[in-house]
């Protein structure tokens, strides 16, 4: 695995943990050799993780809409910018750019992309491993309703197997780095 996206909020959220998650996440990261694929913003975890990743001398690709950038919200240290016009292209691009998702704590924005990457992989568009990292509990909930989706019959047990629960930075990075290899030697995710 060469480039990692991350979701996560724009804001901080109100537990400092979830602060020190992407420092921590960042900064195995670079120390490993992942390039950080992300959306682009300086504010919240989204800047933690990214000044995290520069300040470990790894490299940071971001992908912003126009939009945000005319709202000065784009970090301007990156490693590469990307900028696109709507938030479809911005998640397209970061899809191409990456060999694997996780996400962190975040928002509707995080809940987003993380839902479209999976069904981008339901639909066959990519074979690229996702993943949650839920170290302090922040996905339980979620987790749970996915539960109850497959009880439901809405979500096949083997679709609902391909979201992996990762524990910690390293525990994302191995087992995301696992599954991609296994996307490379042809396995299908």
């Amino acid at each position: 695995m060469k480039r990692l996206a991350v979701y996560c909020g724009s804001s901080m959220g109100t537990d400092p943990a979830h602060e020190d998650l992407a420092r921590r996440l960042g900064t195995r990261m670079a120390e490993r050799g992942i390039g950080l694929v992300y959306g682009g913003g300086h504010r919240g975890l989204m800047g933690v993780i990214a000044d995290s990743v520069l300040a470990a001398g790894g490299e940071a690709f971001g992908v912003i809409p126009q939009a945000l950038v005319d709202l000065e919200v784009a970090h301007t240290s990156l490693t590469e910018l990307h900028v696109v016009t709507t938030m479809h292209q911005r998640k397209a691009l970061m899809t191409e750019l990456t060999d694997a998702f996780v996400a962190i704590p975040g928002g509707i924005g995080t809940l987003d992309e993380l839902f479209e990457a999976w069904s981008w992989n339901a639909l066959g568009y990519h074979a690229k491993p996702f993943a949650v990292l839920a170290e302090d509990g922040f996905w339980d909930s979620m987790l749970a309703f996915l539960d109850t989706a497959v009880e439901a019959g809405f979500i096949s047990p083997a679709r609902r197997a391909q979201l992996l629960v990762t524990r910690g930075p390293d525990d994302a990075i191995e087992q995301l780095s696992a599954a991609s290899g296994a996307t490379e030697r042809g396995m299908v995710w």
